[in-house]
């Protein structure tokens, strides 16, 4: 295990793209650090860099305090699971398992040792002697895990590994990453454009934009606190509601007005002007349409088994609420009013930077 440090980081390829932008992160010992973004934000970018693939333009990367910026990738003791599993089709599970391990001259009984020691792991020890062809898609991503496990590194990368499978073998490999990473504690980096991925699996999450960190911090933060409106957008699903409107002075509070909705908040005090509200499906209740200083048409009622999603046409614009786990439900048409927790009320400038109220 180890801990990892870059400074200043930047990477700028010779036809002038820069996928990296002065990148600055502290990863712990035996930290899971989640990497979320878009495509092209520079996240592989990232795991390339500290894995000795490629060299930065400028900035430095320590390992436990060591600068290991230049150094070779073989002598990093860093192991990378990608997308594309690249396992040899003519070789048993055994055999790609191990293979790392004996192309580094590790002695055959040692290595042995170690691939059925990640075999019972991960849930393969019956599967030894199969090939590729004669496994699952989950087993096979498992086999890949178990190759970079067998190597016992300081550092797990993930470049995307899940993002090939469905949708249950996806939410499968991911319990069996948390679960992994319980076990051996290995310092990792996720990188991942799937934010269930990034929420459910990380210490902390890393929100990345064209090569800049915008936003780290715990899952929860990520998506309570955003900083801007590219993290609030970004994160969560349902996708925040926005709204524009603006801050106003109010008997000694601050209130917040735009057409069809105002509340009150209990800040004292804050720059009046121009601004976007955000509000998580969960942050906004059904009222009264007499009751409530909005109100809007209910254009769908849509159950998703534990959850039931409320679409609600208003004068400000279309937004998504979660409905009470066992209230009446509305009717499609039926005129509602909308209620928003000013608790929970998110402000942002219009150029995207978060307001906080005091």
């Amino acid at each position: 295990m180890a801990s990892l440090s870059l400074k200043n980081l930047s990477l700028t390829y010779p036809n002038g793209t820069r996928a990296l932008d002065k990148v600055d992160l502290e990863i712990a010992d035996g930290e899971f650090l989640a990497v979320l973004g878009p495509s092209g934000c520079g996240k592989s970018s990232l795991l390339r860099l500290v894995a000795g693939l490629e060299s930065p333009t400028s900035g430095t990367i320590h390992m436990d305090g060591h600068e290991v910026t230049t150094l070779e990738p073989k002598d990093r003791d860093v192991a990378m699971v990608f997308q594309g599993l690249a396992l040899y089709p003519h070789m048993s599970v055994r055999e790609n398992m191990g293979f790392g391990l004996l192309a580094r001259k590790t002695p055959a009984g040692e290595t042995d040792q170690r691939v059925r020691e990640a075999a019972v792991t991960l849930g393969l020890a019956e599967h030894l002697h199969k090939r590729p062809r004669e496994l699952s898609g989950g087993e096979r991503q498992r086999v890949a895990l178990g190759r970079a496990l067998v190597r016992r590194p300081r550092i797990f990368l993930f470049d995307e590994p899940l993002s090939s499978l469905d949708a249950q073998l996806r939410q499968e490999l991911r319990e069996e990453l948390a679960r992994l990473h319980r076990l051996t504690r290995t310092t990792s980096i996720f990188v991942t454009h799937d934010q269930k991925e990034a929420l459910s699996l990380g210490n902390r999450v890393a929100v990345f934009e064209r090569g800049r960190v915008r936003q780290i911090g715990t899952p929860d933060a990520i998506y309570r606190d955003p900083c801007d409106l590219f993290v609030a957008r970004f994160v969560g699903d349902p996708a925040i509601n926005l709204i524009q409107g603006e801050l106003a002075a109010d008997g000694g509070r601050v209130a917040f007005r735009s057409r069809g909705l105002s509340f009150t908040l209990a800040a004292k005090g804050a720059r009046a002007g121009r601004v976007i509200l955000g509000f998580r499906p969960e942050a906004a209740a059904l009222a009264k349409a007499s009751d409530s200083g909005a109100s809007g048409t209910v254009e769908r009622v849509e159950r998703l088994g534990g959850d039931t999603l409320i679409h609600l046409q208003t004068e400000a614009g279309r937004h998504v609420l979660k409905a009470e786990p066992h209230g009446a439900l509305p009717a499609p048409g039926e005129i509602v009013g909308l209620a928003v927790d000013p608790a929970r009320a998110l402000f942002f400038e219009p150029g995207g930077p978060r307001i906080r109220l005091d």
